[in-house]
């Protein structure tokens, strides 16, 4: 039987990249390859995407509009790692965890958007909350979060390794994307079921890979009676069968430790962590761990590519 053929278009990138390196050793796949000389070649890429039975898009959301419109195979099928498809008609949303459902939508889908790094933690820490109404949807929620410089692509790689500029010896994070909407925002609202858009506030800090998204339920939000064990023990129950979402045990009472929400835990590898953290006052901190350039983006796009062409959804990748 002949291997599916896959084509990464945008390999030279961060996300690309790592794509590449983690389905090199794959033998049950065909990765078409591309010259060089030719990877900004758009008649060759067409070429390329039309012969695949899937292609991987690794660009920029413009480019990848224009990369999607350029295939006229039936067959080939598309997993977009861009913004540019999140919510928009006709594609499925690429987050399997989301349900049974979705899981289904993106085996079955010709066309599949890998979710947001940022939007993960709060897509899989609400939406079982709002479904529970545990948590209402009206509710005004808060993100802070923290990633590696390479979340924000080569123009955030080349400013943050900028000799010049001296970043990386920060002793702190860095907030950004203050006088914006972040991109995140409209797939964070629609896929956790929220009705009002949420603040974010996202942050870089002095490191290449790795995240860590908190998100601070304040105890008037929650229903009546709601606690932080009660919250754990919901999606501690809903991620019990998934392979690449760990809940955390639970802990009563949160002593002093550093390195408790390290966010390089999960680095290397597809895994999430969703940790819950109680407050005397009855608040409660959802805080997710995850690679940006793993569950956040590469691993997110290869968990879709198994699932697409049928294979065991853990292949090749680590827990």
């Amino acid at each position: 039987m002949a291997r599916p053929r896959v084509f990464v278009d945008g390999h030279v990138g961060t996300t690309g990249l790592r794509i590449r390196e983690w389905l090199a050793d794959r033998e049950d796949l065909e990765l078409l390859e591309i010259e060089a000389s030719a990877r900004k070649d758009a008649a060759e890429r067409r070429s390329l995407a039309n012969a695949a039975d899937l292609v991987v898009l690794c660009l920029p959301d413009d480019a990848a509009r224009e990369a999607v419109a350029w295939i006229e195979n039936p067959a080939t099928r598309v997993v977009d790692a861009s913004t540019a498809h999140r919510i928009a008609p006709g594609w499925a949303y690429g987050l399997p965890e989301l349900s049974p459902a979705q899981r289904r939508a993106v085996a079955g889908s010709r066309r599949v958007s890998n979710p947001g790094c940022y939007a993960i933690t709060l897509i899989l820490g609400l939406r079982p909350l709002v479904d529970a109404k545990i948590l209402p949807g009206d509710a005004p929620i808060t993100i802070h979060a923290l990633s590696g410089y390479t979340g924000g692509g080569r123009s955030l790689i080349e400013r943050w390794e900028d000799p010049e500029r001296a970043l990386l010896r920060l002793p702190f994070e860095a907030p950004y994307a203050l006088d914006r909407v972040h991109k995140h925002v409209p797939e964070m609202a629609k896929y956790a079921g929220l009705a009002r858009e949420p603040q974010f506030v996202p942050a870089v800090g002095p490191f290449a890979t790795g995240m860590r998204v908190e998100i601070p339920l304040h105890a008037s939000l929650l229903a009546p009676g709601a606690s932080a064990k009660a919250i754990w023990e919901l999606l501690a129950t809903r991620y019990a069968d998934e392979p690449f979402v760990r809940v955390a045990p639970f802990e009563e009472s949160l002593g002093q430790d550093e390195r408790r929400y390290d966010p390089l835990a999960c680095n290397g590898t597809n895994r999430i962590e969703l940790h819950v953290a109680p407050n005397p006052a009855g608040h409660v901190l959802l805080v997710g761990l995850l690679d940006n350039l793993g569950k956040g983006a590469a691993g997110s796009a290869i968990q879709n590519l198994n699932l697409m062409l049928g294979r065991p959804e853990t292949t090749g990748l680590r827990r």
